[in-house]
């Protein structure tokens, strides 16, 4: 690897970690461009060593929020508990299958949530509360649950994912959405480090360089993000799911086409 694409690969994280504090996605930035630029290496291996700047993008992330925006603390612990361990689970599966059959799903997914987004101006700008306590918990397991399990499995969007779920299923704004969401990613991540570590596919060299990078721009996002509100968060994360749609649609056009 040339020093040329260490500060290619270093760029790449400091953008990665400026969209996704603001509303997750970074991995959508950070991970195809470093498959592409590391195409000697094992896809795992790739995958593992992301997942440090990952890691260290959302804790600086994290902190930011932490000082401004409310959390819902035993929510939070529990969701990050469950999210953890499958978060492991699924970076444990991606070491022994081939993933590209979710892409179709995800673009499918994706193009509602974008459409929906688009047409409730509302969406993510108020908080509303409609669940029994019982309800909410039982919500916030299977959020992550699922969305856990895919960010050791696949992992680009995950952070959108997460925020759209905190919207959608348990009626927080988008500021607070983010910010919970956060906290959740970050135990995802830390799931997935153990066991990229237990394998010993994380390359240091590689990684901690991106780290600094991703984590300074984890906190100029969330300072950015906590400044302007839900209306820039919006308008954000729906061009994060635009992008989302664009590199999921491309992958599954594109395999589809060497598969006939």
């Amino acid at each position: 690897m040339t020093t040329f694409t260490l500060v290619l690969l270093c760029v790449f994280a400091f953008s990665a970690g400026f969209v996704d504090a603001i509303v997750g996605g970074g991995g959508l930035i950070q991970t195809p461009a470093s498959l592409v630029l590391l195409p000697q290496l094992p896809v795992a291996t790739v995958i593992g060593s992301l997942k440090i700047p990952a890691f260290t993008g959302t804790a600086f992330a994290t902190v930011q929020y932490l000082k401004k925006v409310k959390v819902r603390w035993k929510m939070a612990i529990a969701m990050c508990l469950v999210a953890c361990s499958a978060a492991f689970l699924g970076a444990e599966v991606l070491t022994l299958v081939n993933n590209r059959f979710m892409k179709p799903v995800i673009f499918i997914v994706l193009l509602f949530v974008a459409i929906y987004t688009y047409t409730k101006k509302n969406f993510g700008q108020h908080t509303h509360k409609t669940h029994s306590a019982k309800t909410e918990m039982f919500y916030a397991i299977l959020i992550a649950v699922c969305i856990g399990f895919y960010d050791g499995f696949i992992g680009p969007g995950a952070g959108s994912f997460l925020v759209l779920a905190f919207i959608s299923l348990l009626g927080f704004d988008f500021l607070h959405a983010s910010a919970n969401a956060k906290l959740v990613n970050l135990s995802t991540n830390f799931g997935s480090i153990l066991l990229f570590l237990l394998k010993g596919t994380i390359i240091w060299k590689i990684a901690l360089p991106m780290a600094a990078c991703n984590g300074l721009g984890g906190a100029l996002g969330a300072r950015l993000a906590i400044s302007k509100g839900n209306r820039f968060i919006r308008v954000f994360f729906l061009l994060i799911i635009t992008a989302t749609l664009v590199r999921f649609g491309y992958d599954a056009i594109f395999q589809l086409i060497i598969s006939n």
